[in-house]
């Protein structure tokens, strides 16, 4: 995997945190520099240590899978990305409910949203990457996008939620697709 593949693919796994970064700097009156480094911390930490978890999980049973490992991740990276989209486009039109910052919840929100690193972190395994500089990356722009996200909710709003998610699960399947091509090519 290349450093600009990486790179989009942690842009895709970002989205989810970006949107409910969106939805919690949406609540505050005024940008909180403190709390936007908060949840982009938060985001950015949940969003490294998951892939590391599935790629530690993926890589004891490597010898299992390695015939059909292109299959399994394009279909790990498939669903994550089609969920994606299915959540952007069926989303209720629910009213933003606003509460302060609160810490229990940013940390749940934080391992929700990173449950789909937890899969790409075993397609890692799968595709043998340099899972160090991986969650190196996709840590830092997560961090990125979720303080950026902060900003943006803050300044327009809920917006720009659905649409941060639509690009990040069509990412995902592009990459995922990219994937198998490469493999049944080879």
């Amino acid at each position: 995997m290349t450093l600009l593949e990486l790179l989009v693919l942690s842009a895709g796994l970002a989205m989810d945190a970006s949107a409910v970064a969106i939805c919690k700097g949406a609540c505050m009156r005024r940008f909180s520099a403190k709390e936007g480094v908060l949840i982009a911390l938060s985001f950015g930490l949940f969003q490294a240590l998951m892939p590391l978890i599935g790629w530690a999980l993926g890589s004891r049973f490597i010898h299992y899978i390695r015939s059909v490992d292109h299959w399994i991740a394009f279909i790990l990276l498939a669903i994550l990305g089609v969920k994606m989209i299915w959540d952007a486009l069926h989303d209720d039109e629910e009213e933003l409910v606003c509460t302060p910052l609160d810490i229990k919840e940013l940390l749940l929100l934080s391992v929700a949203t990173s449950i789909d690193a937890l899969a790409a972190g075993i397609a890692f395994a799968v595709l043998e990457v340099d899972i160090v500089l991986s969650v190196a990356v996709i840590g830092v722009v997560t961090m990125a996008l979720s303080f950026v996200g902060a900003v943006v909710g803050c300044r327009f709003g809920e917006k720009y939620m659905a649409k941060a998610q639509l690009v990040g699960g069509a990412v995902l399947c592009a990459i995922g697709l990219k994937i198998l091509i490469e493999h049944l090519a080879a």
